[in-house]
């Protein structure tokens, strides 16, 4: 959260501008340049479109032929225990403002840091042997401790590789579905020499941060590291990176075939697929989602969690007994579906079970009715009545939302002058929304995924360097490069996730890029024309559409000076700067969303801020220096940035009233020392009880949700 420039800024206080005979008076304006170059308040959510997958509901021949069906649909499964497993449901790490509120069973070994320290447990900064089962303390955090908070330079005190996540599920290998028991799969345990606690099996614990799934149906991608992608296959996260997925449609002939499917804007289909084949999250080792559909289609929905009778979408489907619904998924599915989806006859294959039945077509495409319900659900968690989504007053620079107080007010001074807005920006705070949403304001039509910023400016030791970056994905300095490449990484098939990586691909042998998404060069911020010479440069041959007035920026390194480039260190002019890049979080109802950072190494908010105004914890080569670096900022600052980003808080999810109502859940929260009554080979789970919640929210006796750190001892 800070400047662009290397000269210490004070925080803008918003100023009127004057109507004088018949002109605008500027004075003022001119006073507080720097305000301005600072750029203005981001605009309200409110209004703002969740962006439109074509085909799904539109069209001669939608996909989902009933919205309310869906919506219901994907809340049920979002939220039943069922879908896992061992008692796992996608709400288990997603309950709590749309984030995990757990503090027992919390911590990962920080797997994809590929040396030693990467597969084991570290002590805690608190003195306690941290690792499985057990209790998060205030005192743990940070995860990167320094004498100076305020001092990137200070001396350490405390560092370590482990990452606060979210407990999932035990290890073990899939062997069948339970149709018709309890809802857990039929398993066998397999030894695990991390997550283990003594001779027992404990609840693993993936390698990073669950964000909050609140307003994430305006991303372009999700996962921290991007890999849901904007296009959903219909059955995984890989968009057409995954070359044999495909759905099975039946014909008007009566025949069924499998065909490719694309529909854009839906990263959170292709998010939702993730997490119930995931052996670390929901899933036994090797089930597949066919398998889910056999064990869920006949059950009620939610049938051993009550489903409170207010609540905002289920309560018409409310079973009488109070728990679950009183129809079934299949009914569901078929309600909400076309049949050319689910009608078919043929060969689907079937389980690896011996003499099991073959696989019917509404169990083969479970995955896209899956995907699809928990995004059109999920798009319906918007979050956007804030008191920063109040009306604004026209006579102030920036402007002031006027639900805001005079403490939060001089926060959102700091925010802007600090360039917060410059990665939190547009009406979800976040560059990686999907571009129609976060250029609302901007002066480019094309979408901007990737551009070239100025990565360290002429302030550091290092000189003036220009970077090619996924826009919405930034490499802060949280951990070492090498403790976690996000973005920089790799999908399963080998092909960059980054969209840079595969835009200098492009630009080498004019391949396509894997995901069809165009990248035009005169769009970027700083163009190759600002540090190439002329000479080096050609006509883009690759622009889609027109540049319009910035057209002489249409320009590349021709081949042979990209080629050179490629091989200085660093990458010399042509530096991607992807590795270590994580998505850009919404601040929307930060307050309540903690732990912070992809690895859950921040507490409070308090440490954010210092986190940022130190310039991060590192200095890795893709650091972004011209908006990460060290600033001061006095404790009065602090205190009203904090509580502006507090005015980000929606108090609808602060009480869970709707459409942040939900069903009972049961979550798995720690482990008792005795072996588990079912299983000898697994640690006996302990449980946290969510309460059903109606529309009308929480009860006084309840109370709100508070922040992580408030439920944590010291």
């Amino acid at each position: 959260m800070n400047t662009g420039h290397g000269l210490t800024s004070m925080p803008v206080k918003p100023f009127r501008v004057f109507a004088l005979s018949g002109a605008i008076f500027f004075l003022t304006v001119l006073l507080t340049g720097e305000a301005i170059a600072h750029g203005n308040t981001p605009p309200s959510l409110q209004g703002v479109a969740m962006p439109v997958t074509p085909g799904l509901l539109d069209g001669d021949a939608p996909i989902v032929i009933n919205l309310t069906a869906a919506i219901s649909l994907g809340k049920a499964l979002f939220w039943d225990t069922a879908v896992g497993s061992d008692g796992m449901a996608c709400a288990s790490c997603h309950f709590h403002a749309g984030a995990d509120g757990r503090v027992k069973n919390q911590l990962s070994t920080g797997a994809f840091h590929k040396k030693p320290t990467g597969m084991t447990f570290e002590s805690t900064a608190s003195g306690g042997v941290g690792g499985p089962n057990y209790t998060l303390k205030r005192s743990d955090f940070p995860l990167h401790k320094l004498a100076d908070p305020s001092n990137k330079d200070s001396a350490l005190l405390f560092n370590s590789d482990d990452v606060v996540s979210s407990a999932g599920v035990f290890s073990n290998q899939f062997n069948s579905a339970n149709p018709s028991g309890s809802g857990v799969d039929d398993c066998t345990s397999i030894k695990d020499n991390i997550f283990h606690s003594g001779d027992l099996n404990t609840r693993k614990v993936p390698a990073r941060q669950a964000p909050s799934v609140i307003n994430a149906g305006y991303n372009f991608r999700n996962f921290w590291d991007g890999r849901a992608n904007n296009i959903f296959n219909g059955v995984s996260p890989f968009g057409v990176r995954d070359v044999n997925a495909g759905i099975w449609v039946a014909q008007q002939d009566g025949t069924v075939s499998k065909q490719a499917l694309r529909l854009e804007n839906a990263s959170l289909a292709s998010q939702a697929v993730g997490p119930p084949l995931n052996d670390a999250e929901m899933s036994c080792t090797e089930r597949t989602f066919p398998d889910i559909a056999r064990k869920l289609l006949a059950r009620r929905p939610l049938e051993t969690q009550e489903v409170h009778p207010d609540d905002s979408v289920l309560a018409e489907l409310r079973d009488s007994s109070g728990q679950g619904l009183n129809t079934s998924y299949e009914n569901l599915v078929k309600a909400a579906f076309a049949p050319r989806y689910w009608s078919g006859n043929g060969d689907f294959g079937s389980p690896k079970t011996a003499n099991a039945e073959p696989y019917k077509h509404i169990e083969a495409n479970f995955s896209l009715f899956f995907g699809l319900a928990l995004q059109l659900y999920q798009q319906t968690l918007i979050s956007d009545q804030t008191p920063f989504d109040t009306p604004r007053l026209a006579d102030t620079y920036p402007q002031v939302p006027e639900g805001l107080s005079k403490q939060q007010e001089r926060g959102l001074s700091v925010f802007i002058n600090a360039h917060c807005a410059t990665c939190h920006k547009g009406p979800t705070l976040s560059a990686a929304a999907h571009p129609d949403v976060y250029t609302l304001s901007d002066a480019f039509d094309s979408l901007r995924l990737v551009n070239r910023k100025t990565l360290n400016g002429s302030f550091t030791s290092k000189g003036v360097a220009q970077g090619l970056m996924d826009e919405g994905y930034f490499n802060t300095s949280v951990t070492p490069t090498e403790y976690d490449l996000g973005v920089g990484g790799k999908d399963p098939f080998g092909n960059p996730l980054s969209f840079t990586e595969q835009y200098i691909q492009k630009l080498l042998d004019g391949r396509p890029l894997v995901d069809p998404v165009i990248v035009n060069s005169c769009d970027m911020d700083n163009s190759f024309a600002q540090d190439f010479k002329d000479k080096e440069l050609i006509d883009d041959p690759y622009i889609t559409g027109s540049c319009g007035d910035r057209s002489i920026y249409a320009k590349i390194p021709s081949l042979s000076v990209l080629e050179k480039e490629l091989q200085k260190g660093k990458k010399g002019r042509t530096l991607a700067a992807v590795k270590g890049a994580f998505k850009v979080p919404s601040l929307r109802n930060v307050e309540l969303t903690g732990p912070y950072m992809h690895n859950g190494s921040l507490l409070t908010l308090e440490q954010v801020v210092d986190f940022y105004f130190r310039g991060g914890n590192f200095n890795n080569t893709a650091h972004f220096a011209t908006l990460v670096f060290p600033q001061p900022i006095t404790a009065q600052e602090k205190s009203d940035l904090v509580a502006f980003l507090k005015s980000l808080t929606d108090e609808r999810v602060r009480w869970e009233r709707a459409p942040f109502d939900h069903p009972q859940l049961r979550i798995p929260h720690g482990h008792g020392a005795n072996a588990d009554a079912n299983n000898a080979k697994q640690a006996e789970d302990l449980f946290l009880t969510v309460p059903a919640i109606g529309k009308n929210g929480r009860d006084i006796g309840l109370g709100p949700l508070k922040a992580f750190h408030s439920y944590l001892q010291p």
